[in-house]
C-alpha cells in the first residue's frame, strides 16, 4: 500500500482492517514538541501513545546542545511554569548555565544553558517512560487515518497509520514531526533523503497533510561541523566560563534546594573566521546547494549559514564561532557559528584556516535539511487545524525553530487536544500574559518565508513578561486546567508570599538619607544606582526572609518597573477593546474600498479573527486598520438598527 492510499474517509468501518489499537491523544514525534505535547495531554488525564520511529533519538537535541537565551529563556521557563519538564532535565544535564544581558533591563534578562545532550536525551527518555497513561510505539507513522465528519461536514482524524500497518485509532493527533517532512540532507552536490543524519524522512505525511487541503511550504535549516576536541589548540582560544552563581531554570529546583548545578561546570571557547576562510567560501560559492539553486527553501536570517555571511557582509573581516562541548564524557565539540552545507572537502579547508582550529579532526561535517512545513495562518489558536477537527501541529512543522519554540507549542497542543477530547475548554494565552501568547498568536496569522524565532523585541508587553515571574503569571491559569498539580501552585503561592513580605519590609523600613532625611528602603531601591542586593547588606531584617535569586531579582524589578507596568497595564486595556473585536467571516475585504492591494490580499487569505489580529500581519499597516475598523463599526450599527426586539 502507497502513502497516497493511506489517507482516504472513512464514512463505517472497514472490513479488512489490519491490526488495531485505541488511545485518547496520539502524539508523532518524540523530539521537544512531542514529549512536552504527550506529557501536557497525561497530565489532563487522557490516554496518550508517542510514535516515535527511533527510541533512542527521544528529547534529542539535534543541533546545538543548548536551551535558554534571549527570548528562548523566557518560554523555557514559561514552560516550566506550566508543568512542562525542559527546564527541570536542563538543570540536571546543564554543564554550563549564564543569565544573558545582566547589563540590561529585567525585560531582556535570559537564562541559557550548555547541556550534556547525552544526559539530556537520557532523562528525557527517563521520564515519558516512568509517566503514567503514556504508552511509547517505535515505529515511525506513515500515513494520518481520516474519516467524514458527520456532525459538521467535511473530514475529521482518527488516528495514524504505522509504519508496519497498524491502525492506530484516536479522536485526536498531534504531529510534531520536525525538520522530517519530505526532508532532504544537502552537503555541497550530495544529497540524501532525512530530517536527520541517520533518521529517514516522513514522505507519507506531506502526501497526508496536502491530501487533506492543507497548504504546505518549504523551509530550510543547517547545522554547523562537529569537532573532535583533540585536534583543538585550547591555548590558543578565549575562554568564556558560566555565572559563578548560576540560577536554574526550574522553579522546582530552587525551591527544593537540591545540589545545583548537578554535573560539574565546563567552559566553551571563542576564535573567529579568517580572511582565508572568506576567500575559500567565496571561491566555493558556486558549489552551495543554497547558491546553486538546489535549495528552494528559505533559511533563517537571524541564524545564517557561515556562506551567507561571508556573501551578505562582505566588508566584516571575521565572525565569531562558539565551540561548545557537547558533553563531560564526549570528545565532539559543536561549532556554533559555522553553519555550513558546503562539500565536505571545501569545510575542512576553510575550518582549519582558523586560529586554533588548523589541526582539528572531523567527527561530522556540516549539512542544511530542507524541509516541508504547514502554513500556520491555517491554525486556531489552540493550534488546531481549522478544518480538520482533532488535528494539532506543534513545533517545526508549523514554520518555527528551536527548542524552545517547539517546547511550548507542544505543550499547548497536547494540553488542549486533550481538553478537547474531554469536551473541556480550551487552554489559551495572551500576547499580554505570556511570551507563549505571543508565539501563537504571531503563527496563526502568518505565512513563514523563513524559519520563525522568538525575540524580546516580538513582545510588547515585556516589562510584565519577564522570566523571573513566569510562575506568578502562568501557574495558577495551568492549575485551574489541570496542567498543574497542588504542589507546584503551592510551591509558587509561597514564592510569591516571601515577595510580599520583602516588599512590606522596603515599605515600613526607613533610613536616613545623606541629608539626614528619612526616607523608605522601598525609595531607596527605586534609585538606579541601588540594588536589592546591596539593602540586604545593609538591613538585616531583609537578609533574613532568606530570599532566593529570583525572588530577589523579581522583588527588585517590581519596584523599579512600577510605574513602567502600570502604564503597561494601561496599554493592555486601552488595546483589549480593539484586540477583541471581531472580524465576521463573511466579511468581503476585496470590496472595502481604501485598503491597500496587499492588505486586501493578506486579509482574504489569513481571515485574521479579530481587529487586534489584523494589525500583526505584515503588509496590513495602520491606515488599512484605521478603515476596517469603521467599516466593522458600520457594520455593527447597521446590524442593530435592523435587529429585531
Amino acid at each position: 500500500m502507497t502513502p497516497a492510499h493511506r489517507v482516504h474517509c472513512h464514512p463505517s468501518p472497514s472490513r479488512h482492517r489490519l491490526a488495531e489499537r485505541s488511545h485518547d491523544v496520539i502524539v508523532v514525534g518524540g523530539g521537544h514538541a512531542g514529549v512536552e505535547a504527550a506529557l501536557a495531554a497525561a497530565r489532563l488525564g487522557v490516554d496518550v501513545a508517542l510514535v516515535t520511529p527511533r527510541l533512542d533519538r527521544i528529547g534529542e537535541m539535534s543541533c546545538n546542545p543548548a536551551i535558554g537565551g534571549l527570548g528562548k529563556g523566557q518560554l523555557a521557563r514559561e514552560v516550566d511554569a506550566l508543568g512542562g519538564v525542559m527546564g527541570q532535565v536542563i538543570d540536571k544535564t546543564g554543564i554550563q548555565f549564564r543569565m544573558l544581558n545582566t547589563r540590561k533591563g529585567y525585560a531582556v534578562r535570559a537564562p541559557r544553558a550548555q547541556a550534556d545532550r547525552h544526559l539530556y536525551r537520557e532523562e528525557v527518555t527517563r521520564i515519558v517512560e516512568s509517566t503514567s497513561g503514556v504508552t511509547i510505539i517505535g515505529l515511525p507513522a506513515d500515513g494520518l487515518i481520516i474519516e467524514a465528519n458527520e456532525r459538521e461536514g467535511g473530514q475529521r482524524v482518527a488516528g495514524v497509520i504505522l509504519g508496519d500497518g497498524t491502525r492506530l485509532l484516536a479522536p485526536a493527533v498531534v504531529m510534531t514531526t520536525g525538520t522530517f517532512l519530505s526532508a532532504i540532507m544537502h552537503t555541497g552536490e550530495e544529497q540524501a533523503e532525512g530530517g536527520r543524519v541517520g533518521e529517514a524522512a516522513f514522505a507519507g505525511l506531506s502526501h497526508a497533510l496536502t491530501q487533506l487541503g492543507l497548504s504546505l511550504g518549504r523551509l530550510k535549516t543547517g547545522t554547523p561541523p562537529r569537532l573532535d576536541t583533540e585536534g583543538i589548540d585550547w591555548d590558543r582560544l578565549e575562554e568564556q566560563w558560566g555565572d559563578v552563581d548560576p540560577q536554574p531554570f526550574s522553579y522546582a529546583t530552587e525551591d527544593r534546594g537540591v545540589l545545583f548545578p548537578t554535573l560539574p561546570q565546563v567552559a566553551c571557547h571563542i576564535t573567529y573566521t579568517s580572511e582565508a576562510a572568506h576567500d575559500l567560501i567565496r571561491q566555493n560559492i558556486h558549489r552551495a546547494p543554497m547558491y546553486a539553486g538546489r535549495i528552494q527553501g528559505q533559511g533563517p536570517r537571524y541564524c545564517p549559514s557561515v556562506e551567507d555571511k561571508v556573501m551578505r557582509f562582505p566588508d566584516r573581516d571575521r565572525h565569531q564561532i562558539f565551540l561548545e562541548p557537547e558533553g563531560l564524557d564526549t570528545r565532539v565539540i559543536y561549532a556554533n557559528g559555522i553553519s555550513t552545507s558546503l562539500p565536505a572537502e571545501v569545510q575542512e579547508q576553510f575550518v582549519r584556516t582558523v586560529e586554533g582550529l588548523e589541526r582539528t579532526r572531523f567527527i561530522r561535517h556540516g549539512y542544511a535539511v530542507e524541509y516541508d512545513f504547514v502554513m500556520p495562518a491555517q491554525l486556531d489558536p489552540t493550534l488546531a487545524v481549522s478544518r480538520v477537527p482533532g488535528l494539532f501541529l506543534a513545533g517545526q512543522i508549523n514554520g518555527t525553530s528551536g527548542y524552545e519554540e517547539a517546547a511550548a507549542q507542544g505543550l499547548m497542543a497536547g494540553a488542549n487536544a486533550a481538553l478537547w477530547v474531554t469536551d473541556r475548554a480550551p487552554f489559551v494565552l495572551g500576547r499580554d500574559q505570556a511570551y507563549v501568547g505571543v508565539l501563537v498568536d504571531d503563527l496563526v496569522v502568518s505565512q513563514p518565508t523563513e524559519p520563525y524565532r522568538m525575540f524580546t523585541s516580538r513582545a510588547e508587553y515585556r516589562l510584565m513578561l519577564r522570566q523571573d515571574n513566569a510562575d506568578e503569571r502562568l501557574t495558577a491559569q495551568a492549575s485551574e486546567c489541570g496542567l498543574v498539580g497542588d504542589e507546584q501552585l503551592a510551591r509558587m503561592t509561597a514564592r510569591r508570599a516571601g515577595k510580599d513580605r520583602a516588599l512590606e519590609l522596603l515599605r515600613t523600613t526607613r533610613r536616613s538619607d545623606e541629608s539626614g532625611n528619612s526616607r523608605a528602603l522601598i525609595d531607596w531601591l527605586r534609585r538606579p544606582e541601588i540594588d536589592f542586593a546591596q539593602l540586604e547588606r545593609e538591613n538585616p531584617e531583609l537578609a533574613e526572609l532568606e530570599l532566593t535569586p529570583s525572588q530577589r531579582v523579581g522583588v527588585e524589578a517590581e519596584v523599579k518597573y512600577e510605574g513602567y507596568v502600570e502604564r503597561q497595564k494601561r496599554d493592555v486595556d486601552r488595546l483589549a477593546r480593539q484586540e477583541s473585536l471581531l472580524i465576521p467571516q463573511d466579511v468581503d475585504f476585496a470590496g472595502l474600498e481604501g485598503l491597500s492591494g496587499e492588505a486586501r490580499e493578506k486579509l482574504a487569505s489569513l481571515r485574521p479573527r479579530t481587529l487586534g489580529a489584523a494589525t500583526r500581519i505584515a503588509g496590513v499597516n495602520p491606515p488599512d486598520v484605521s478603515l476596517l475598523a469603521i467599516h466593522l463599526e458600520r457594520r455593527r450599527r447597521a446590524e442593530s438598527i435592523h435587529a429585531p426586539d
